[in-house]
């Protein structure tokens, strides 16, 4: 089990920079940038890699949509090369509010523009001229499409590694398949061990069925909200917000992928009056009313014995890295939970 954690983008880089490289020398094995519309992560990225020296770095996420393939392709081996082989290019489908009403792009075809991305993304790592002929991307671009000037390119640089490893956000049925079809890695969010199975078994058992051996066993990477200690519990009520925040108001009324996980999990009622609540502007009472039972098993919230157990289960489900959201207040009380975690994780 590797430990990770996510970086803030809500106070100064270089403070939580400074955090990271004190939390390496602890034992930490992932740090992760989040791109959504705040500063881009690839900035971020590249300025840890020259303050870390050991721990991996993941883009978590970049949406497909944003960059040409081309360009997503050439970042990620420009952030594995200055890194030294230490970047996991971690990608997603983002949602419609992001896509469209941020980079003003149609939200449309997720699924095959994230394999076409993902395949691009491969040749260009080979150093193959790149010449893709797909149902969403078609490089070079046709003739009659511009200039008629376009030929197959291969990138000049050669990459330190021929295949940047790829972690795939997805929540969906089909999503979560192909992540376990063509990805190093698969990321979900909100994850409860005891229900994964249920969830998301048909969807990963698909996947693996067409997977390619040479990618390896699929990681499984997933956020977790964590505090350890015997008098914790209070900070359970820290999680539900970002819980209602996701469930009721991360999209609309039946374009939502957040609620229809709640729903799979089997809180249809409860995902419904979240929605309603938050739409309607009253957010405390959104969170108030996300699950007790959902906070629990999808935290690290408690003392000592009852987290080592919910590792356990975290593990036993198929997760192999558990990113910390660490609820502690203080740059010295996060590492020590980082250093709990890590020799409570064995």
């Amino acid at each position: 089990m590797r430990i990770g954690i996510q970086a803030s983008y809500s106070g100064g880089f270089q403070e939580t920079a400074a955090e990271i490289r004190d939390l390496e020398a602890a034992g930490l094995d992932v740090a992760a940038v989040a791109e959504v519309y705040t500063f881009d992560a690839v900035s971020q990225l590249g300025y840890l890699a020259a303050v870390t020296e050991r721990v991996e770095l993941l883009s978590a996420i970049l949406p497909i949509y944003s960059r040409t393939p081309a360009l997503t392709a050439m970042t990620a081996a420009g952030l594995d090369f200055v890194s030294g082989g230490r970047f996991t290019l971690g990608l997603g489908a983002s949602g419609p509010q992001v896509i469209e009403g941020w980079h003003g792009l149609p939200y449309d075809a997720p699924l095959q523009r994230t394999r076409e991305v993902v395949e691009i993304c491969r040749q260009v790592w080979r150093r193959e001229r790149l010449d893709h002929q797909g149902k969403k991307y078609t490089v070079p671009l046709p003739a009659d499409q511009g200039t008629g000037l376009g030929k197959p390119l291969k990138l000049i640089n050669t990459p330190v590694r021929e295949r940047v490893p790829v972690m795939l956000a997805a929540l969906g049925p089909k999503n979560v398949e192909l992540a376990a079809e063509i990805a190093e890695a698969w990321e979900p969010i909100f994850f409860v061990p005891e229900k994964a199975g249920s969830v998301w078994g048909d969807s990963l058992a698909a996947g693996r069925a067409e997977r390619d051996p040479a990618l390896g066993e699929l990681q499984v990477i997933t956020g977790v909200p964590v505090a350890i200690g015997d008098d914790v519990e209070s900070l359970l009520e820290f999680v539900r917000p970002a819980l209602a925040l996701y469930i009721g108001g991360m999209g609309a009324r039946g374009k939502n992928f957040y609620n229809d996980l709640a729903v799979r999990y089997g809180y249809e009622a409860e995902a419904k009056q979240i929605q309603d609540l938050y739409l309607d502007g009253k957010k405390d009472e959104a969170a108030a009313a996300v699950p007790d039972d959902l906070v629990r098993a999808s935290s690290l919230i408690g003392p000592e014995s009852y987290v080592a157990e919910r590792i356990a289960a975290f593990a036993e489900a198929g997760v192999t890295t558990l990113m910390l959201q660490p609820l502690d207040g203080s740059r010295e009380a996060r590492l020590r939970t980082v250093e709990t975690v890590k020799r409570l994780a064995g």
